[in-house]
């Protein structure tokens, strides 16, 4: 086997493996928002939404495999001596594709978060997990401290 063949493996399946445990280690502790009642949630609102957030988890396994394999596939081509337009374009093109269909997931999920949860603000940073916009922690997204009693 040809040695580049074999360093092309080898970024592949160091790739996939570190991308692979990076996505399970950076899902971090399951919850919604920054800590209990961020959202408001009733106990029935939050097992439905953990419940659909594990389905999309789910779901989307094989899409972003795919993905990733695809961005990797994507890496080897540009790093060739003489990249091929053609094939990276080519190789583009699937790789979009696949994100579109996350997307239509994506969308599917919110719309069914919303008939949970309707107040739960499922947008751009919202609702879920860790992000910008979330209303907690610092940056641009933080909340602002709670004032102080009157007295």
């Amino acid at each position: 086997m040809e040695k580049s063949k074999k360093v092309t493996l080898l970024l592949l399946a160091l790739v996939l493996s570190l991308g692979l445990a990076t996505s399970a280690w950076a899902r971090g502790p399951m919850g919604m928002g920054c800590g209990p009642g961020a959202v408001n949630l009733t106990p029935d609102q939050a097992n439905a939404l953990f419940d659909l957030k594990e389905k999309m988890h789910a779901d989307t396994a094989g899409l972003r495999k795919q993905m990733m394999t695809k961005r990797a596939e994507m890496a080897a081509l540009w790093k060739a001596e003489n990249p091929d337009q053609n094939v990276i374009l080519t190789k583009q093109k699937e790789l979009n594709a696949l994100r579109d269909q996350m997307q239509q997931k994506m969308v599917a999920f919110r719309l069914e978060a919303k008939k949970i949860a309707p107040d739960a603000g499922f947008g751009m940073g919202r609702g879920f997990g860790r992000g910008m916009g979330g209303g907690c922690g610092v940056g641009p997204g933080a909340a602002a401290p709670p004032a102080a009693p009157a007295k």
